[in-house]
């Protein structure tokens, strides 16, 4: 099957859990968080970026949401695009499942404003560096007091804390949302790559949040658990594309620990190169070398 990038059919995403269509399970779930969220659907709709009627039609079933449109219901919402799908954060899918501890806690409507500090904060701390925003930073930005900002996050490290979080349940409502169609292995490793590249925009910014966290995380062994927790997700998703295009016969037969290992390097390696401005190196760049290593050292030799 064919991956999709824009509007895809969820129709076999996976097993209703109670005879009811798939997407059908979807839509009731959204009109659930709707109805939870303070304000009416155009609020909802206006949160998550959507046009009220592209939303009407969506929950209708006049129209299919997009990934785009999943990643930022479940941001808004505070759940997982695998409960989306799934019903579960925990259903077993394409990617791999965060760890309890790596994982954003789900926020409760009425804590809407600590999901808006901490969305402030990971912006500043990916514009600016960690070490450059301010708790009083934060709050200007968020127009609101610092009492206010230390009452949901005591400490600046907690901040930090959260934005690995949030950098984690991103990657991994992307993944799910962009992935779970697709079934050839080599199609999907390719898709996760491109989903790793540090592009302008997003992208680019939880790249910079992970070095951030990268940086603190070599000087503050507070917080190695945290980011060990959140990289054996990443780990593990190429590991399982891995484990599975070898079973279709599409990678070739080796150690799936060792490629995934040489991979990873591979991947950070040439991120921080871009992000820091290694003359020579941009995001087409490392998406070639890349690519050229998946086909020389991971994907079937061809038979002859």
């Amino acid at each position: 099957m064919a991956h999709c990038v824009g509007d895809c059919d969820y129709r076999n995403a996976g097993l209703p859990s109670s005879g009811m269509d798939v997407t059908d399970e979807l839509r009731t779930r959204v009109r659930g968080l709707i109805q939870a969220m303070p304000g009416a659907q155009r609020d909802f709709a206006a949160g998550i970026g959507l046009d009220e009627t592209k939303l009407s039609k969506a929950l209708s079933g006049a129209r299919r949401f997009s990934a785009g449109e999943l990643v930022r219901i479940a941001e808004y919402s505070g759940v997982t695009v695998n409960w989306l799908l799934n019903g579960s954060d925990e259903a077993k899918t394409v990617t791999a499942v965060p760890a309890p501890a790596a994982r954003s806690i789900r926020v409760p409507p009425d804590l809407e404003p600590r999901r808006r500090i901490l969305e402030t904060a990971w912006q500043l701390i990916a514009e600016r560096g960690y070490h450059r925003v301010r708790v009083a930073d934060i709050a200007k930005a968020c127009g609101t007091s610092t009492a206010t900002i230390h009452h949901h996050f005591p400490t600046k490290t907690e901040v930090l804390n959260e934005a690995l979080r949030r950098n984690v349940k991103l990657a991994f409502d992307r993944q799910v949302a962009e992935l779970h169609t697709v079934q050839d292995a080599r199609q999907r490793l390719l898709r996760l790559v491109e989903l790793q590249l540090p592009k302008d925009g997003l992208l680019r910014d939880e790249w910079s949040v992970w070095l951030q966290v990268w940086n603190e995380s070599a000087i503050n062994p507070k917080i190695r658990s945290l980011y060990w927790d959140s990289y054996d997700r990443w780990y593990n998703t190429i590991a399982m594309t891995i484990r599975s295009g070898q079973e279709q016969g599409v990678f070739r037969a080796q150690d799936p620990d060792k490629a995934t290992a040489q991979l990873t390097a591979l991947i950070d390696g040439l991120g921080i190169q871009v992000l820091t401005g290694r003359p020579g190196s941009s995001v087409a760049a490392m998406r070639e070398l890349l690519h050229d290593f998946i086909e020389q050292n991971i994907a079937a030799e061809p038979v002859r």
